[in-house]
């Protein structure tokens, strides 16, 4: 199981958000750069960096991110308001991977296009839900879409690159959601990354024993509950 740490961006900074919300933020750092080298040096497998500003439509960090990927040597996948073809192919032009979430529900067309020019395995579907049902543009908007239809609709497109998370959980520290990554991890050809709600090195146990593909860090890490070191050997 991969060791993914989050570096999540507003106006420069890295910072965590409770359930998502702007109002809710913890800033930890004013040199992301530092940061992505800190959890490079501790043996994190890939970042996952996420455009917050983007995300709400209040901005762009990508310049600073394309500056990121240059200081790390491993894999980097991008997330956050990558809704136009423009940057999303930009965002590929220096990263591994490139996260969508809100684009892949509101136009498979383009992202099917997409996967056909990149190749499906740099196409990161993010399944944001709460409590199961799929939430869309910053988690602020809920759809009619359960998140296993949205799963058997992505991987019978050949899609096998998921990011899960249970909005409910993100930046709680109240445990991940392992009802509905279990259902999710069954899908034959999904490489699924949990998300939300981790606090300690159980949890961690926990979501390996779901078979998930990867497990993304984030406040725990930042608030010394959990280190990369300690979650290497458990993953």
């Amino acid at each position: 199981m991969k060791v993914i740490p989050a570096i999540d961006l507003m106006e420069g900074q890295v910072v965590r958000l409770y359930q998502g919300k702007p109002e809710n933020k913890t800033v930890y750092s004013s040199d992301p750069k530092d940061v992505a080298k800190k959890w490079e040096k501790a043996g994190a497998d890939m970042l996952h960096l996420v455009d917050l500003d983007a995300t709400l439509q209040k901005g762009s960090n990508l310049k600073l991110i394309e500056k990121i990927t240059k200081e790390v040597s491993i894999p980097v996948q991008v997330a956050g308001g990558l809704r136009e073809e423009s940057i999303i192919s930009e965002s590929l032009g220096f990263a591994q991977r490139v996260v969508l979430g809100t684009i892949a529900f509101k136009d498979m067309e383009l992202v099917s296009n997409l996967a056909k020019k990149f190749g499906t395995n740099r196409i990161v579907i993010s399944a944001d839900h709460y409590d199961g049902v799929i939430v869309v543009n910053g988690w602020q908007q809920s759809t009619s879409m359960n998140l296993i239809d949205a799963m058997k609709s992505f991987t019978g497109k050949n899609f096998s690159e998921f990011l899960i998370t249970n909005v409910s959980r993100d930046g709680t520290m109240k445990g991940p959601d392992l009802d509905y990554l279990k259902k999710v991890c069954a899908f034959s050809n999904a490489h699924v990354i949990a998300s939300g709600g981790i606090s300690n090195l159980g949890d961690i146990t926990a979501v390996k024993q779901c078979n998930a593909y990867g497990v993304i860090l984030g406040k725990a890490l930042y608030e010394g509950k959990v280190s990369i070191e300690e979650a290497k050997k458990l993953a």
